[in-house]
């Protein structure tokens, strides 16, 4: 498949009623690359940038029967996981990568939202590195996710590594390691595959408008995915789309402010 083509995504994720995170920056950021979202929806949250104040899930045969009438009919390219909430939902999704076959999931491990509030039960946890680890063509945790998932300390590049190299071992085929939560004047993200490790690395941008970085990194990659690039074109290209975003929040709300997922469409 031609990179021109569009590419089509379906997201397993959850609502953002703020725009900024979720299912709605997981769209806005697949359509600003020339890809087409199809979602199927694991909870509704009501969040804005001050924070999360009610995750209500959506039942486990409705998540299914999203995702299977999407995969029935439309088909995906890559799947992109967000937002699982507890062990039901990841047996579930984990049950619908399998219904699509070969087709390759970016699965981001998603815990905590930018305001504190836990998005993925304890036990649920355990769920993920069972189950949603050695589905993954690319895992994209950040450092406290990874902290997580591997019971090791994530506050240096070398420990990024390490802990890329365990959730390898655990199944995960590539795992992009996010650095924005490691400290330093600069943030280091590690692709690391079997293969070997390829870094990215910038500035620290200096903002509160970081709402959704995660969620619209991991969509950027599985669009690209989609769209036939390779897993370091797609990193690439999703990594400059993330910063470009930042560098142009608009200023909204009072917390943590969203990104300008549209600047492609106005570039």
């Amino acid at each position: 498949m031609s990179h021109t083509a569009p590419g089509r995504v379906l997201v397993i994720a959850g609502s953002d009623s703020g725009g900024g995170a979720g299912i709605q920056a997981d769209i806005k950021t697949i359509t600003a690359l020339g890809g087409y979202a199809a979602t199927a929806i694991t909870a509704v949250t009501v969040q804005n940038t001050l924070g999360v104040t009610g995750v209500h899930p959506i039942p486990l045969e409705v998540i299914a029967a999203q995702a299977r009438a999407v995969l029935d009919d439309i088909g995906a390219d890559a799947i992109k996981t967000g937002m699982l909430g507890d062990v039901g939902v990841v047996e579930t999704v984990a049950a619908a990568l399998d219904h699509a076959g070969a087709v390759p999931a970016v699965v981001d491990p998603v815990m905590i939202a930018k305001g504190g509030a836990p998005l993925l039960a304890e036990a649920a946890i355990a769920a993920v590195k069972t189950l949603m680890i050695p589905r993954a063509a690319l895992l994209t945790p950040n450092a406290p996710e990874a902290a997580a998932l591997t019971g090791l300390s994530v506050e240096t590049l070398d420990d990024q590594r390490r802990a890329g190299e365990a959730l390898l071992a655990m199944g995960a085929r590539a795992v992009l390691m996010k650095g924005g939560h490691v400290a330093g004047e600069r943030v280091v993200d590690l692709l690391m595959t079997p293969a070997g490790e390829t870094t990215f690395e910038g500035e620290r941008i200096d903002t509160r408008h970081t709402h959704g970085t995660g969620c619209t990194l991991a969509s950027a990659c599985a669009v690209g995915l989609a769209q036939g690039l390779s897993l370091e074109a797609s990193v690439a290209r999703a990594w400059n789309y993330v910063h470009e975003a930042m560098l142009r929040a608009p200023g909204l709300g009072a917390g943590h402010g969203p990104l300008d997922h549209g600047w492609t469409l106005r570039a």
